[in-house]
């Protein structure tokens, strides 16, 4: 007998390949959660595994804090001898840029924040929790971080 950290049920594809979009990926590498985010844009039914959600996250650290370092490093955000706010040029494109992005990505990034929810067997509206100032958010990181459950499976289509 061998052990799995995934429910039984939540293994219906064939070893060695990706399941269908309707199914989360338990144990997906980086550029499959990637594919998937944006294949997915703005599903909010099914689930999404915890590798889904946690790469996609890694991700956006990593393209935000590229961004806030361009920004800084481009003459970021200064006070004149006024005391009045500048930017550089540079920094504004960068700064759009980084809009853009964010823009870009909150619907699939929301979509994808509901799915994980759903798999842990909570309906995606718990999400709203993030309207609580810290203890919201901390609730929040701690289910996403909670294992799948087969119950989940209900919000499948």
């Amino acid at each position: 007998m061998s052990y799995s950290s995934q429910p039984a049920a939540a293994q219906p594809y064939s070893q060695g390949g990706e399941p269908p979009l309707d199914q989360p990926y338990y144990g997906a590498p980086i550029g499959a959660a990637a594919k998937r985010f944006f294949k997915k844009y703005a599903t909010f039914s099914g689930r999404a595994s915890r590798s889904e959600y946690w790469w996609w996250t890694l991700i956006v650290i990593i393209i935000s804090f590229v961004l806030n370092m361009l920004s800084l490093a481009l003459g970021g955000n200064g006070v004149d001898q006024n005391g009045a706010m500048t930017m550089s040029a540079g920094a504004s494109v960068i700064n759009i840029i980084a809009g853009l992005w964010a823009l870009a990505t909150i619907i699939p990034s929301l979509a994808l924040a509901w799915r994980r929810l759903h798999d842990t067997n909570r309906s995606g509206a718990w999400y709203l929790l993030i309207l609580i100032p810290l203890i919201g958010a901390i609730i929040l990181i701690v289910w996403f971080a909670s294992p799948a459950k087969p119950e989940g499976q209900r919000f499948d289509r």
